[in-house]
């Protein structure tokens, strides 16, 4: 049985009372739609009165649009939906990620390198606060994962660094930002912990391969720490942990072992019995082939739910997987008691958010709610002092080289760099990370043109003629090689710095890496090092060194905001020592020649 008067949920008789009814009161069918988190396809009324009368969903979590889609999106369905929903967001970097016009204040690894917790909860209750001005009540936040790999694909950004103890304090400090925000809950992941293995658990498996005792004084450090200070809920990731899953089942077979979405050795063993976890769990993306890959889907379902998780995320084809779900529970997959205990934790957290105290007009508050938070003055102010505080200078040879003023470096060339691959999500953490339809070299080149820099952007000889064969609209053969064999004095004499423009996602797709003369037709490579000061900033992938290693000088800026460019050219400027931020993750990516 639940124990719904203790951690997480602390409900009183009333609140009890309301769930003990409430199921009492369910359809089987409305009992196995609970256990659904759709993705909100479409916000078309129609549609999202289906969803909730016909599929009874438990929540949802929804395509990004403007806040005013949102909220008005969010009130349709709290409206007409029997049950209150739970609904999330991804508010990791700021309120952007529950609705597009959010305010951005910064990824973890920026607020990682500032040192400070601080600014985690400010983080958690500014991304929040947004958030819940738009009907959302649940973030898919903090990411507690720790990156010991530079080669993961997935985490990028989206960590407060490889320091578990780092970690854990930070994670803490932005769910008790979020909690700042009455009835708002966090649902932290991707448990049991990503960040080792080099591949995507998006395309492939996935493994946290650590020992007992090493994942308890890392990752079970870091969840522990958020269980005891009253985490509501965990998303487990498609990702296996061969060592607990055989210490909970010492008989398993290797071919046995699932990923903690499917293993009842890693929920109810690890999660459940070990750390002492009393909330709701929920699956990550159930399209993701570390879940697919195990069985067929309509098996995945009920096991998933089987194995311990509480709700499953997302439908594939609405009618095939409810009636998936609904089979696995007539044939005995879902038990009478596993079922009863799952919407139980359901049904709970919807209480501890207060939404059974709400008519169904008020659950959503009303939009001028939105009006006043979204963008305001003080939360762009905590954004640029993240910015201050976290911008890193993470390798600087040439001790000369800063600062960087008109009258030693008038003329400045900022090459741009881009990534091999940058398609699917890692466009849209471009869209998220960015700041606007210019591309970063523009932003950056205006900025500092407007300091009193001669700065322009290179244009490789490809890049040259595709654009006037665009401007022209006449066909040209771009098939040449261009050896550049421009004499190095005339090359020296043309600038006096150059800025290496790497931007590039650093997370949510097979791993990017600078496309260095792929797609430009070359002369990204910075080889002239030694003939003139040259500065490689990354604002994004932070990773950039592995590939870059002759950079004498590299900055992460972590993001390419315009508040974030306000604040490197100022530092750029005043000289190494208004660098403040502190490497996070090892941006040396534990090589010896990234150092040289």
């Amino acid at each position: 049985m639940v124990d719904m008067k203790a951690k997480p949920f602390y409900l009183d008789d009333e609140a009890c009372k309301w769930v003990e009814d409430t199921i009492a009161g369910m359809t089987i069918e409305e009992k196995i739609g609970q256990l659904f988190f759709n993705m909100g396809s479409s916000r078309d009324e129609e549609y999202l009165k289906m969803t909730v009368n016909d599929y009874h969903i438990g929540g949802i979590r929804y395509n990004p649009g403007p806040g005013k889609e949102i909220h008005e999106q969010n009130r349709i369905l709290q409206e007409n939906s029997k049950i209150p929903l739970i609904i999330a967001c991804n508010t990791e970097n700021g309120g952007n990620g529950a609705f597009v016009d959010g305010t951005y204040i910064g990824a973890q690894t920026k607020i990682g390198a500032t040192g400070d917790a601080k600014y985690a909860y400010e983080l958690g209750r500014i991304a929040n606060k947004e958030a819940a001005a738009v009907g959302c009540n649940l973030s898919f936040a903090p990411v507690s994962d720790i990156l010991y790999n530079w080669e993961n694909p997935v985490i990028g950004l989206r960590t407060y660094g490889n320091d578990a103890d780092q970690v854990a304090e930070m994670a803490k400090a932005y769910m008790d930002g979020a909690h700042t925000n009455p009835g708002f809950s966090c649902a932290a992941k991707h448990f049991p912990g990503d960040g080792l293995d080099f591949r995507d658990q998006h395309v492939a498996n996935s493994i946290n391969d650590m020992s007992c005792e090493d994942w308890d004084q890392t990752f079970g450090k870091v969840y522990q720490t958020l269980i005891d200070n009253g985490l509501e809920a965990i998303m487990a990731g498609h990702i296996m942990q061969p060592a607990y899953t055989r210490y909970f089942n010492p008989e398993i077979r290797d071919e046995d072992i699932q990923p903690a979405t499917l293993s009842p050795e890693l929920i109810e063993g690890l999660l459940r019995k070990k750390l002492g976890f009393n909330g709701m769990v929920l699956t990550d993306a159930s399209h993701m082939v570390g879940m697919t890959c195990r069985m067929k889907r309509s098996e995945i379902l009920p096991h998933s739910i089987a194995a311990g998780v509480d709700m499953f995320l997302f439908f594939n084809e609405m009618d095939e997987d409810y009636a998936s779900m609904m089979e696995g529970y007539k044939n005995g997959i879902i038990t009478e008691e596993r079922l009863s205990d799952a919407l139980h934790r359901i049904l709970a957290l919807k209480a501890h958010m207060g939404l059974h105290k709400k008519a169904k007009t008020e659950i959503v508050p009303p939009v001028e709610e939105m009006q006043k938070v979204v963008g305001c003055e003080e939360y762009q102010a905590v954004a640029r002092e993240i910015s201050d505080k976290g911008i890193t200078l993470v390798k600087y040879l040439d001790e000369d080289v800063l600062p960087m003023v008109p009258n030693k470096y008038k003329r400045i060339m900022i090459v741009p760099v881009s990534g091999l691959s940058a398609g699917g999500f890692g466009e849209m953490m471009k869209a998220m990370m960015g700041g606007g339809k210019k591309s970063p070299a523009e932003r950056l080149c205006e900025k500092l043109c407007a300091k009193g820099f001669d700065a322009f952007i290179y244009e490789s000889p490809i890049a040259k003629l595709q654009r006037e064969a665009k401007e022209s609209g006449k066909p040209v053969n771009i098939n040449a090689y261009f050896a550049g064999k421009t004499p190095i004095s005339e090359f020296v004499g043309n600038q006096d710095l150059i800025i290496t423009l790497v931007d590039i996602p650093g997370g949510f797709q097979p791993v990017a890496r600078p496309g260095f003369g792929m797609t430009k037709g070359g002369g990204e490579i910075p080889w002239y090092v030694h003939e003139l000061p040259v500065l490689v900033i990354a604002t994004q992938h932070p990773f950039v060194l592995a590939d870059i290693p002759q950079a004498r000088t590299f900055i992460n800026t972590y993001d390419s905001q315009d508040q974030t460019f306000d604040v490197l050219v100022e530092k750029l400027m005043e000289g190494p020592d208004s660098f403040e931020g502190i490497d996070p993750i090892d941006a040396f990516c534990g090589m010896w020649d990234t150092r040289l």
